[in-house]
């Protein structure tokens, strides 16, 4: 979501979906839960390769964000404008596979890059 809200791409084609503990990229889910199921991602896993400046992006991403658990990350999705707006009326704790947009997550996080700077 940063990526899009900086760089006006999104690093991926896949869509997020509004699932109950936040976007969810659900090919994505479904393959690390076969793995691991519920159990901590202890173990190194493949990681795709970027671009030196993408990674450096995420590199930098990472530092602002790892030091938050599952359940703050959670939180803090859970109350931003673009996974709010794809539920619509749902409870919060309505199952939903509503797709995120792009647009909504750029228009988002981009207005946080400005309130930023």
């Amino acid at each position: 979501m940063w990526y899009l809200a900086f760089e006006d791409t999104p690093l991926f084609d896949e869509d997020f979906q509004a699932w109950v503990h936040g976007p969810t990229i659900p090919a994505l889910f479904y393959e690390y839960k076969e793995k691991f199921d519920f159990r901590p991602i202890l173990k190194e896993v493949e990681k795709p390769e970027f671009p030196e400046e993408v990674q450096k992006f995420l590199d930098e991403l990472a530092d602002d964000y790892f030091f938050l658990d599952a359940y703050e990350l959670e939180l803090m999705v859970r109350r931003e404008d673009p996974w709010i707006k794809a539920r619509g009326d749902l409870p919060r704790d309505e199952p939903c596979r509503a797709i995120i947009t792009k647009e909504s997550m750029r228009e988002f996080y981009k207005t946080r890059v400005i309130e930023e700077e």
